[in-house]
C-alpha cells in the first residue's frame, strides 16, 4: 500500500465534501430566506400567494436582501459564539474530561514511556511535544485536542497506558500527532461552530413555538389574514424549526463523513 497516495486520496476526499458541506449551508440559508419571503408576502396587504406568478408580484429585492442578512447574520453570530467556546485550548478539554497533567519529571514507569513516545513523535513530526494528559479511564482511549500546535494536548486513557506495549503506544501516538499536524482539530470546531449556526435557526423556531403556548395558539375566527402577524410568525417559527433540524442532520451526515477520511489519513499519515 502506498500511505503517501493514501494521504492525498484522503485529502482530496476531504476537500469534496467540505464544497459539499458549503453548498449545503448556502442551500439551507437561502432555503430559509425563500420561506419567509414566502410568508411575508403571504401575510401582507391581503394578498394571497395562489401561484409561482402570484409570488412573483409580490417579491421584492429589497426585502429579499434584508431578509438574506438577518438570516446570514443568526448563523454567523450561532458560529462565532460555538467557536468561542471551544477555542478555550485543548488543556480545557482535556481537564473537563477529568485529565491529569504528566509532570515532565514523573517517576512512573508507564507515564515515562509515555512521555518519551511523544517526544519520539515530536521530533519525527517536527512538531514541538504537547502537554499529556492522562484519564482515570479503564477504557481504551486516546485524543487530540486544541485549535493550534500552541495549544494542543494529547489525551490517553489508563487503560490504554496499561494493555498497549510501547510498539502499540507508538501507533497510537503517531495518529494523534498526524491529526494535530493535518489540522483535523481546528477543522473539526469550524464545522461544529458552523453547524451551531444552523441549529440556532431551529432553536429561534422553537422558541418562538413555546412562546406561544408550545404551538397551540389559534387565530381568532374573526381575523383574516390581512394584518395578522401572530399567524405569520407561527408559520415562521414552524418553518424555523423544520429548516433547523433538517439542516443540523445533513451538516450531520456530512461531517461524520469528513471525520472518517480524517481517520484514514490520520492512519496513513502515522505509518
Amino acid at each position: 500500500m502506498n500511505f503517501f497516495e493514501a494521504q492525498a486520496k484522503a485529502r482530496r476526499s476531504t476537500a469534496v465534501l467540505l464544497v459539499l458541506f458549503i453548498v449545503g449551508i448556502a442551500g439551507i440559508v437561502l432555503m430559509t430566506n425563500l420561506f419567509v419571503m414566502v410568508v411575508l408576502a403571504y401575510y401582507s396587504e391581503g394578498e394571497v400567494i395562489g401561484s409561482i406568478e402570484g409570488f412573483a408580484a409580490l417579491f421584492e429585492w429589497r426585502t429579499f436582501y434584508i431578509s438574506g442578512a438577518a438570516v446570514i447574520a443568526i448563523v454567523l453570530l450561532g458560529s462565532l459564539y460555538k467557536l468561542s467556546e471551544l477555542s478555550a485550548g485543548g488543556h480545557v478539554v482535556a481537564e473537563a474530561l477529568g485529565g491529569r497533567l504528566i509532570p515532565r519529571d514523573t517517576r512512573d514507569e508507564k507515564e515515562r514511556q509515555l512521555l518519551d513516545v511523544v517526544e519520539e513523535m515530536a521530533i519525527a513530526s517536527g512538531i514541538a511535544a504537547p502537554p499529556v494528559y492522562l484519564l482515570n479511564q479503564a477504557g481504551i482511549n486516546a485524543f487530540a485536542a486544541g485549535l493550534s500546535y500552541d495549544d494542543a494536548v494529547i489525551g490517553v486513557t489508563q487503560g490504554a497506558l496499561e494493555a498497549f506495549e510501547r510498539e502499540e503506544l507508538q501507533g497510537v501516538i503517531a495518529h494523534e500527532f498526524s491529526h494535530i499536524f493535518n489540522g483535523d482539530m481546528k477543522l473539526n470546531i469550524r464545522i461544529t461552530g458552523i453547524q451551531h449556526g444552523i441549529l440556532l435557526i431551529g432553536l429561534i423556531g422553537r422558541e418562538i413555538l413555546e412562546a406561544m403556548d408550545g404551538g397551540r395558539y389559534h387565530r381568532s375566527s374573526g381575523s383574516g389574514k390581512k394584518g395578522d402577524a401572530a399567524a405569520a410568525l407561527m408559520m415562521l417559527a414552524i418553518g424555523f424549526s423544520a429548516i433547523g433540524f433538517v439542516g443540523t442532520t445533513i451538516g450531520e451526515i456530512i461531517k461524520a463523513v469528513i471525520s472518517r477520511q480524517r481517520e484514514f489519513l490520520a492512519d496513513a499519515s502515522a505509518v
